[in-house]
């Protein structure tokens, strides 16, 4: 593809990245302050038996949307502004419920011929497998919703939306628990009612009735869309083989309480990590879309905003991983702290794979996304090997270090394989500040552990933190005021 130069577009998309960043920080960083809510008073009113239920639901939900719905989303993004110049958003919009509708309805209609099978194959007793099904109708329409919102800019919206969501499914957990003594369905069912009432206010923001006509399928709008969602969804299996099979793999070898390990291990980093991280690519893949229809060279918008992940998220794994037994301390129940064996593994997994959202956007903007499909199963695959493998070796820590691998390969992969015109421009200067600051960052923890500095663990984070970026901050300006001169 040729690209064309258009500066004042560049510029103009590039300024919106930032306010969008602005506008979507609110519902990411409240976001991440109630994941952390949710782990310790979850493990809290939960034995770990239920806690471990739960991960299993949640994970088996995950599997369907994956499968059934996710993508429908998806593409709605991917799609929306192509729709939207050529004035046929009615046409596209009742495309994709369409498509939505049907696909629950064929998840329905497997999930009950082959319930049996479903059940046993993931351990799941029959009253979550039909909560979990009833579930997926509510989150289903979020997913699609959210999607529009993202496609139509209103970041707003969907800061608003998200946080309200969040914190009335808290609400209604900690009631529904603690009023019924219903365990790990009571998440479920408050996750059923607090997602509904989003989905109305979501139909009022999106404005999808002004839009949205008679469901009809038109050929020229469904191709597209499905040659664009079905690699997707299956490249989502895989990633969901890879961070989430190993709950299913655990309980067959360990049983529940050792799921319960692996979810609260999964559920203090994951979900805390990327809900921060994906700040950037929350706003910068719509505008990318806009900026690569409009065939403006994305490569070095993309290159930078790699360099502000790269910045923010290396510090913060690094200390989660030194300070794994302190950070579980903090946000889970004391009959859960075993979980902190998994975090280095987790959170330098989570990583790489934050990692390869900037490295894998080429395939999506060329509609190539059958060979990130590629790439992720054969991650999946070689995560699957290796937790059955080592489990039996390693116990937990097997689990960590099949999936910490199976994450690496996949973000390795998405890097050697790349497309004309769309390889990534490393951020050079961000990588050599930032691996200049983590030499006094290593030896002011070195000291501070051979020392036993008596200083609270959260403490000697912040100072760490303030170290690497105050040094970071220094170079950075040297080295731009030289280029300068």
């Amino acid at each position: 593809m040729e690209f064309i130069e258009n500066k004042e577009e560049e510029q103009k998309q590039l300024n919106g990245i930032f306010k969008d960043m602005i506008k979507y920080s609110p519902s990411k960083i409240i976001g991440t302050v109630g994941n952390a809510i949710i782990v310790p008073v979850y493990t809290s009113l939960l034995p770990p038996e239920q806690y471990g239920i739960y991960s299993l639901s949640i994970a088996f939900l995950s599997f369907l949307c994956i499968i059934f719905s996710d993508w429908v989303g998806l593409s709605g993004l991917r799609f929306f502004r192509q729709h939207q110049l050529a004035q046929d958003l009615s046409k596209y919009l009742s495309v994709l419920v369409s498509i939505l509708g049907l696909n629950l309805l064929l998840m329905f209609v497997l999930c009950l011929i082959f319930q049996g099978n479903f059940c046993s194959f993931f351990k799941i007793d029959p009253k979550y497998f039909y909560a979990v099904l009833f579930l997926i109708i509510p989150v289903a329409i979020r997913a699609l919703l959210f999607q529009l919102l993202r496609a139509q800019l209103k970041s707003a919206s969907y800061t608003f939306s998200t946080i309200l969501n969040q914190f009335m499914t808290i609400g209604l957990s900690i009631f529904f628990i603690k009023v019924f003594h219903m365990g790990a369905i009571a998440m479920l069912l408050a996750m059923g009612v607090s997602i509904s009432l989003t989905d109305l206010l979501l139909m009022y923001q999106s404005k999808i009735f002004i839009y949205f006509r008679k469901p009809k399928l038109h050929w020229s709008v469904l191709l597209p869309i499905v040659m664009y969602g079905i690699p997707i969804a299956a490249t989502s299996l895989s990633a969901w083989i890879i961070n989430q099979s190993n709950k299913f793999i655990m309980n067959s070898i360990s049983g529940f309480t050792e799921v319960a390990f692996v979810g609260v291990a999964y559920s203090v980093t994951l979900p805390l990590l990327m809900t921060i991280f994906s700040i950037i690519t929350i706003a910068v893949i719509p505008r990318v879309i806009r900026m690569y229809e409009a065939k403006i060279d994305v490569r070095p918008i993309i290159s930078r905003f790699t360099g502000y992940y790269l910045l923010i998220s290396m510090p913060v794994v690094t200390l989660m991983a030194l300070y794994a037994s302190d950070f579980v301390s903090m946000l889970a129940n004391v009959k859960f702290h075993q979980a902190f064996r998994l975090i280095p593994y987790f959170a330098f997994g989570t990583f790489f794979m934050g990692l390869a959202d900037y490295t894998t956007l080429q395939y999506h903007l060329a509609n190539k996304t059958y060979i990130e499909f590629i790439i992720k199963l054969l991650s999946g695959i070689i995560n699957v090997v290796l937790t059955i493998t080592l489990i039996p070796k390693f116990g937990l820590e097997g689990v960590g270090i099949a999936t910490l691998c199976a994450n690496f390969i996949y973000f390795f992969l998405s890097t050697i394989i790349v497309l004309p015109s769309l390889e990534l421009l490393y951020p050079v200067r961000p990588l050599f500040c930032m691996f200049v600051s983590f030499v006094p960052f290593y030896y002011l923890h070195k000291y501070m552990v051979e020392n036993a500095v008596n200083i609270p663990a959260l403490a000697q984070m912040g100072l760490l933190l303030v170290v690497f970026y105050g040094v970071y901050s220094l170079l950075n300006f040297l080295i731009c005021k030289f280029k300068k001169a």
